[in-house]
């Protein structure tokens, strides 16, 4: 029994950041519950990281919209999340989990932020875009895809960035929203931040089974829609399959130079140098 609750506590230290954020949003959105409809609505426009909100100084929404989802029920979306923020933070550590998380929602809004001001100064889009409401947790979760990057085996990595990136390219490609676009910017940002993380970790079964649920929630919230998923799945896969080839390709050139290399330095050796053959001279 000791041993049983010794584990245990290790464990839930291990995902103390998951807990953490797995309890704060469970008690907003059980608060959400209990709104009335105006009150609802009123939280999500307070909460909303829009140009609205943004451009009047109010940048605790950066902080508070990662806490409010407005997203459906949330048996639908925090078993998919908690498994994504897990297997994160059993690989990579709670404090880089945490950091990218806050980096993606932060910086994918302030980046998203810029360019619909630029696009409704240069009249693409509508005025009314500003005060759109933007809460939830989907960058955050988004830019974490991008920095389980650093987690996986060198051998996949290839083939995981092939099939995020093309997915990517086809949802915003199909005209997706500013969100749509958010997501794949806090995806890119996990990406590139993964290059300082390179910290390939233990696989078990456990944290694969996470990954895999997890990474089914995302691309679930990356695709939205029926034709998103058939359309992303579709060519995520040739991504990862073409990704994954080239890197093949690239190996094993890499493989055959250091042969090459290996075996004219064996002739070397054995016919030796002139410099040190028998008669010499040495001035």
């Amino acid at each position: 029994m000791d041993v049983v609750q010794s584990g245990l506590l290790v464990g839930l230290r291990r995902a103390r950041f998951t807990l953490s954020y797995a309890v704060l949003v469970s008690a907003v959105t059980a608060a959400m519950l209990r709104m009335d409809p105006a009150m609802h609505d009123a939280l999500i426009r307070h909460a909303s990281t829009n140009l609205h909100n943004l451009s009047r100084g109010r940048f605790g929404t950066l902080i508070s919209s990662a806490f409010v989802v407005d997203a459906g029920p949330i048996y639908l979306w925090l078993p998919g999340l908690v498994c994504l923020l897990l297997v994160a933070e059993l690989t990579l550590g709670g404090s880089r989990t945490a950091l990218m998380f806050a980096t993606g929602h932060i910086g994918a809004t302030l980046l998203v932020a810029v360019g619909l001001v630029a696009a409704v100064k240069l009249e693409w889009l509508s005025a009314s875009i500003a005060r759109a409401s933007d809460v939830g947790m989907s960058y955050g979760a988004m830019a974490v895809v991008g920095v389980l990057t650093a987690a996986l085996p060198a051998r996949w990595r290839a083939a995981w960035i092939g099939f995020w990136s093309a997915a990517a390219v086809v949802v915003v490609t199909g005209g997706g929203g500013f969100t749509d676009v958010g997501h794949v910017v806090a995806l890119g940002l996990g990406m590139v931040v993964s290059t300082r993380f390179r910290a390939p970790a233990r696989w078990t079964a456990p944290t694969a089974a996470l990954l895999c649920v997890g990474s089914a929630f995302a691309f679930l919230m990356l695709a939205d829609g029926l034709v998103g998923v058939i359309e992303g799945g579709a060519w995520g896969t040739a991504g990862a399959l073409a990704a994954a080839g080239v890197e093949r390709l690239r190996h094993g050139s890499h493989t055959n130079a250091s042969a090459d290399a290996v075996t004219q330095s064996e002739r070397q050796d054995c016919g030796g140098s002139p410099s040190s053959s028998p008669g010499a001279s040495h001035s």
